[in-house]
């Protein structure tokens, strides 16, 4: 938490020592929330905050291909002085989660995730190009090196996020890009690069596409190797072009559901 003489502080971006000489007017605010000056130090600075959620309803386009949620209204204003809906609602539909129970038999479930690997940096590594040419385009340890000799090494805790633009195709039936034969054609990370992953300290990783796997993948061999090692997955991420390719802080609103195996999520990136 916090409070309003600190959070003008934080937007000032004043340095610690201008921090210091203000805590005097901010100390009875501190006293009165039961924050400490001591957890109130080191305030986290950002300009911006961007939303990489899409907003989720029933025509948007799903892994099935059947709608991922409907909305059902059991009260309405005017009869009955408030409104409520009723949500129906598969887990892993729009921007949402995967958790590590998604894909093997005891992971954890999206409600056992430890809140610390929920608040990461974000590593953003743009394939844009190479998307755009070949749509089964699957993102490789070549594709990390390049990134980390220009960015420097992953952070640790990161969540990498693989930036194929796929998102500006959300509103069409590109975004599945089914073919006749009903096979799909989108980016994802190749497999080997999810052993890879587990011998670094990320949290979790994010694609911008329906599935952390290629569209045309027939054994989700990324999600049983990444999800089995108890990292999680973040699918249909929204706005991966307005963050910078390192730098920004991740927060993962997930669902706190017992044993939910995901669900739709809140995502927001602080720049």
């Amino acid at each position: 938490m916090c409070v309003p003489g600190c959070q003008e502080i934080v937007a000032r971006s004043l340095s610690r020592r201008a921090f210091f000489r203000g805590a005097g007017a901010v100390g009875a605010a501190f006293a009165a929330t039961q924050v400490s000056p001591a957890a109130a130090a080191a305030p986290m600075r950002f300009e911006r905050v961007i939303d990489l959620t899409h907003t989720l309803s029933p025509d948007f386009p799903t892994f099935g291909g059947t709608p991922g949620i409907a909305l059902n209204k059991k009260f309405d204003l005017a009869e009955d002085g408030y409104n409520f809906y009723e949500w129906v609602i598969q887990e892993h539909s729009g921007t949402h989660m995967d958790a590590p129970l998604h894909f093997t038999k005891d992971g954890l479930s999206a409600d056992a995730l430890p809140v610390e690997k929920l608040v990461v940096p974000l590593v953003v590594i743009d394939v844009t190009a190479k998307a755009e040419s070949n749509p089964d385009y699957q993102l490789t340890m070549d594709d990390i090196a390049a990134h980390e000799r220009q960015h420097g090494p992953l952070p640790a805790g990161a969540c990498v996020a693989l930036r194929s633009g796929w998102d500006k195709h959300v509103s069409g039936p590109k975004f599945r890009n089914a073919d006749a034969s009903g096979v799909m054609h989108f980016p994802g990370f190749h497999p080997d690069v999810a052993k890879a992953l587990l011998t670094r300290d990320v949290s979790g990783v994010a694609v911008d596409t329906m599935s952390l796997d290629h569209g045309a993948s027939k054994d989700f061999a990324f999600h049983i190797t990444l999800l089995g090692g108890g990292r999680w997955g973040l699918e249909g991420v929204a706005n991966l072009g307005e963050v910078p390719a390192t730098g920004a802080t991740l927060i993962v609103g997930g669902p706190k559901i017992k044993g939910a195996t995901g669900g739709p999520s809140r995502l927001l990136a602080l720049v």
